[in-house]
């Protein structure tokens, strides 16, 4: 029934956005996964949600693998693509919010994709390890030794030092004053050794490496700025962060993914590559 894969929708796309780092393509594998749905027969099925669950990840190992391949070629700096916190499952708790940032996703990118189906069905949706080695058709033992490396390869989970309300009053600072252009309000934010990752992916102009320290971090920013005139920006949640969306002309140009500690910017994931906006255009106006 339609009915039965659309209540399980919104966490089969959870699952493959964690997986892949993608929202386009978390949408095709869900899509995929719908044409197996609809030709499956049912009475083999017993339970929906641990059915799709399996086929939605046995379809991103598969796409995982070219992924690295693409990636190795990939032009810059790669980042995930930002999606809506909202199209991401529940966010009640930081650690939820947390598990699903920029940071961590980066570092999920430093498993194998046995590893990484493990470390999400367990850590994002508090899989036991009997219901993992059913979805992967692996021993419990080999699902549990898989969940111990992608931890020691994930390492110390990424964490903002400052309380969510703190880390959203410097955004709106920041936002603030990137509005009314004002350059020494931006350089006040941030630390002396802030740092911004820019992914441009060959399609816009964009740094190929990590721009470190805050005298030039605040002449990147204002050469992005300078290179249009009448911009807009726009306060945005993705990735359970609070970000920046810059748009000319109606247009998403770029989204800044904004990293807080204590009373400053740490870091800033910078996303101009246009194929990796397409998916922000329902929170453009939050």
């Amino acid at each position: 029934m339609i009915e039965e894969f659309e209540a399980e929708r919104p966490r089969m796309f959870g699952l493959a956005y964690r997986m892949l780092g993608s929202a386009a393509e978390a949408e095709d594998v869900v899509q995929d996964a719908y044409l197996r749905w609809s030709g499956a027969e049912r009475e083999h099925i017993g339970s929906p949600g641990a059915w799709l669950a399996k086929v939605v990840t046995n379809l991103c190992l598969n796409r995982l693998t070219a992924a690295r391949a693409t990636r190795e070629r990939y032009v810059g700096f790669w980042l995930p693509e930002p999606a809506p916190t909202g199209a991401l499952g529940p966010m009640e708790t930081a650690e939820q919010r947390d598990a699903v940032s920029i940071a961590l996703m980066l570092l999920l990118e430093r498993l194998t994709p046995a590893e990484r189906a493990v470390f999400v069905l367990r850590e994002a949706f508090s899989y036991g390890y009997r219901e993992i080695a059913e979805v992967l058709d692996l021993s419990e033992a080999n699902c549990r030794q898989l969940y111990g490396r992608a931890r020691r390869g994930v390492g110390e989970r990424p964490r903002f030092d400052a309380p969510g309300e703190q880390r959203r009053r410097i955004v709106e600072r920041f936002l603030a004053a990137a509005t009314s252009g004002d350059l020494a309000g931006l350089e006040r934010l941030l630390a002396d050794d802030v740092v911004v990752w820019a992914d441009g992916g060959g399609k816009v102009r964009a740094a190929l490496r990590p721009i470190t320290g805050r005298d030039k971090v605040v002449r990147y920013l204002a050469g992005i700025a300078g290179r249009y005139g009448r911009a807009e920006f726009a306060h945005a949640d993705v990735n359970g962060q609070d970000a920046v969306l810059f748009r000319y002309g109606g247009e998403v140009i770029a989204i800044f993914v904004i990293e807080v500690s204590a009373e400053t910017v740490v870091g800033l994931r910078v996303v101009l590559n246009p194929e990796k906006l397409s998916h922000l255009k329902e929170v453009a106006g939050s």
